[in-house]
């Protein structure tokens, strides 16, 4: 009689595995299509002027040019470059992150006529594209003299961003409302239970803010390359224009470039991945 139940748990163990097998698969399947560009840029920037200018498509280089690594440093301010967007990345990832998280916690935890419409307007800013606003604003911007400056990436951090707002308003709305009512009979303010109590919880949210702020602002070619000049830009746009000789672009040091351009991102997203996926997973969908 015990052999059917062997021959089941046997069969069951077997698709299990067999789950698992097709399940890594798949995974090592798009890790393998995500790391293909970084790969491909690696190999192309190993290539030679000549090689790189080829019409003829070679994937592997004839001969790897590890000079061009030093080019991509040499032939642009590439440390002045990289301070300055790493300053303005972490101001505006700080500034965004307290912004979002205090506006994400009232409409979470404070009452108030008009709380939801208002919240459902403010997410419908983020189904308008950034490139249509971009005009405006620099209109906006170039009135008060703050074009050439980073100021405008403060105000925006000020300002706090909807998608932000919108993880700090479900992390915040999926605490307990015992903790709120135990904080206001022992005598906080509002303001004390968003900072002491509330805020600690969603470490993995603050997290993911940060990053996303981080990467958004490291990422961004548009708006600096609009509102910044030459000497004051970032990374990004310094290396767009600066691989350059005699007017023909550079495009082997521009991949040997893009390796390092990458790198802060990485090692942020490394340290910080845990918290990331945690913050992504936890916000939930909370009415």
């Amino acid at each position: 009689m015990t052999t059917p139940k062997v021959t089941l748990a046997n069969r069951d163990a077997t698709a299990a595995r067999r789950g698992r097998g097709l399940m890594y698969g798949l995974l090592i399947l798009l890790a393998a299509l995500f790391l293909a560009p970084l790969v491909w840029n690696l190999l192309y920037a190993l290539k030679s002027r000549a090689e790189s200018s080829s019409t003829q498509v070679h994937i592997w280089p004839q001969h790897a040019e590890w000079g061009n690594f030093h080019s991509a440093l040499a032939l642009i301010d590439f440390f002045r470059y990289t301070g300055t967007t790493i300053m303005l990345a972490t101001t505006f990832s700080l500034l965004v992150t307290a912004s979002s998280s205090m506006v994400g916690f009232g409409f979470a935890r404070l009452r108030g006529r008009g709380r939801k419409p208002l919240f459902s307007l403010m997410l419908a800013t983020t189904m308008v594209p950034q490139i249509l606003t971009v005009i405006p604003t620099y209109v906006i911007f170039s009135k008060m003299g703050l074009i050439n400056t980073y100021w405008p990436w403060v105000l925006w951090g000020l300002a706090a961003s909807p998608f932000h707002v919108f993880l700090y308003r479900q992390a915040f709305a999926g605490l307990p409302r015992e903790l709120e009512e135990a904080a206001i009979l022992d005598g906080c303010g509002y303001f004390r239970i968003y900072w002491q109590i509330f805020l600690p919880l969603v470490k993995p949210v603050i997290a993911t803010s940060f990053i996303l702020a981080f990467t958004w602002v490291w990422g961004d070619f548009i708006t600096p390359a609009i509102f910044l000049n030459g000497d004051n830009t970032t990374l990004g746009v310094a290396m767009a224009s600066g691989y350059t000789l005699n007017g023909i672009s550079l495009n082997n040091v521009l991949a040997a470039g893009t390796v390092f351009y990458v790198l802060p991102v990485l090692v942020l997203f490394f340290f910080a991945q845990r918290s990331f996926t945690r913050g992504v997973a936890t916000s939930g969908l909370k009415g």
